[in-house]
């Protein structure tokens, strides 16, 4: 099944439009409304974002495991509507609890972004999934996912250059409200794209496996293939969690531009839109792993550089955080189409389905290192003095230590932890022959 129709292609890649929105959104600013709108010590306002996304540890293999089951007799789809609803109504739960800090705020930030993972688990382990379903030509998937990724692309610059502006243009509480309800109008489009748009598609069904969800994660963990991409997949997830957590310190308190969160982010999305198809060249002459290698070397490489902000022209940062865009684009591309490849040939191998239990350890270990950069960010301003405030006090001038902590985790951590993540690139493939090029990987 390959040549897939461009009105499934693009109905895909809008689903791209829920996950890139909720993926980045709460990364940019649910620390930053709980340290300085709601006035959480920052080490709390870390464990506040963490704890929530633990679920997905347990939630999002489960899931996969029900999809796979279900998809023998009906397919993903229904996953995809009532995932990206619910999701869309659980984000603007997140932002409405109660305006002053008490318990019963931190309480129900806690609660809200619970039911936040769920639905995100219930749409999101079903959509990675189904790439490997639709075609079974790796060149295919790869356009497929060259599609998702540049309606990604668009949807982070949607959602993060503009939720920063609509928070600041109302301001306060009422403020993150109005954003979390123009965020959630994004995940409904994404959603009821992708669900409509990949209605009718030709679905190669394989049988789900016998027996239970501990015998498949056990099975899914053997993968060596798939263990060394989802490793990888996961360290550099933590490395853009930490990295997003700090634009907005990093603007406000660093380069002291408030307004220069929106253009940073834009700065770091953007070049999404012009090197992915670049990156989808360079898969179909030297293969999908050295790809990712010289796109994670590029974001590396970027991101230390960044360690000079605060002492260099803000030009010279926008360029630098342009650059590391352009590597972080490729680090989405080529795991993304990898991935498929990997779980089309374990069913290949096996003849069972365990597709999405493979996207749901997958899913689950993205979400979790997404999660955990926030916390790495909030323990690094802890440990250099950060002043939490509430909304409506006067501004703090923050030590030194704390633009400092601002810095690093903006640049040095993240570069540390993507070039950690190519120790385990080193081992995807090993001792198996190359694939072989398509003609399909010079479609775009």
């Amino acid at each position: 099944m390959s040549g897939l129709p461009r009105r499934l292609r693009f109905g895909y890649a809008l689903g791209g439009v829920a996950t890139g929105s909720f993926g980045t959104v709460p990364g940019l600013l649910l620390l930053p409304y709980l340290t300085d709108t709601l006035g959480v010590a920052a080490v709390a306002a870390g464990l506040v974002v963490f704890l929530p996304k633990v679920l997905d540890i347990v939630l999002n293999p489960l899931t996969g495991r029900v999809s796979d089951t279900y998809a023998t007799r009906r397919g993903r789809r229904p996953f995809l509507l009532v995932g990206g609803l619910a999701l869309a109504v659980a984000f603007v739960l997140l932002f409405s609890g109660p305006q002053r800090p008490s318990g019963l705020a931190v309480g129900w930030v806690v609660v809200a972004f619970a039911l936040c993972a769920v639905a995100y688990s219930v749409f999101q382990v079903p959509y990675v999934a189904l790439p490997a379903e639709l075609t079974d030509d790796p060149g295919e998937r790869t356009t497929l996912l060259t599609w998702r990724v540049a309606v990604l692309a668009v949807a982070i610059l949607a959602s993060g250059a503009t939720a920063p502006l609509i928070r600041n243009a109302v301001g306060g509480v009422a403020g993150y409200r109005a954003m979390a309800v123009a965020v959630a109008v994004l995940i409904v489009v994404g959603a009821l794209g992708a669900w409509h748009g990949t209605a009718g598609a030709a679905v190669r069904v394989v049988p789900a496996p016998a027996g239970g969800l501990a015998t498949q994660l056990r099975l899914a963990l053997g993968v060596g293939d798939f263990r060394a991409l989802a490793t990888t997949f996961v360290l550099q997830a933590l490395a853009i969690g930490c990295m997003l957590a700090a634009v907005d310190y990093l603007a406000r308190e660093v380069l002291d531009r408030p307004g220069a969160s929106a253009v940073l982010f834009a700065c770091f999305v953007g070049p999404a839109l012009l090197v992915t198809p670049l990156w989808q060249r360079i898969a179909g002459r030297a293969g999908k792993k050295v790809g990712y290698y010289a796109s994670s070397l590029l974001l590396a490489g970027a991101a230390l550089g960044l360690l000079s902000a605060g002492r260099v022209d803000v030009g010279v940062v926008f360029v630098l955080t342009a650059l590391a865009g352009a590597g972080y684009a490729g680090c989405q591309l080529f795991p993304l189409a990898m991935l498929p490849d990997t779980a089309a040939d374990d069913a290949a191998r096996t003849g069972e389905n365990r597709v999405g239990v493979l996207t749901g350890v997958w899913t689950a270990g993205e979400t979790l290192g997404l999660a955990l950069g926030p916390a790495v960010l909030a323990a690094l301003l802890a440990a250099g003095g950060y002043v939490s405030t509430r909304s409506g006090a006067p501004a703090v001038d923050q030590p030194a230590s704390a633009d400092l902590a601002i810095t690093v985790g903006f640049s040095v951590v993240p570069a540390a932890l993507i070039l950690l993540s190519l120790l385990a690139l080193r081992r995807y493939g090993a001792g198996q022959p190359a694939p072989r090029p398509t003609a399909a990987l010079e479609m775009l």
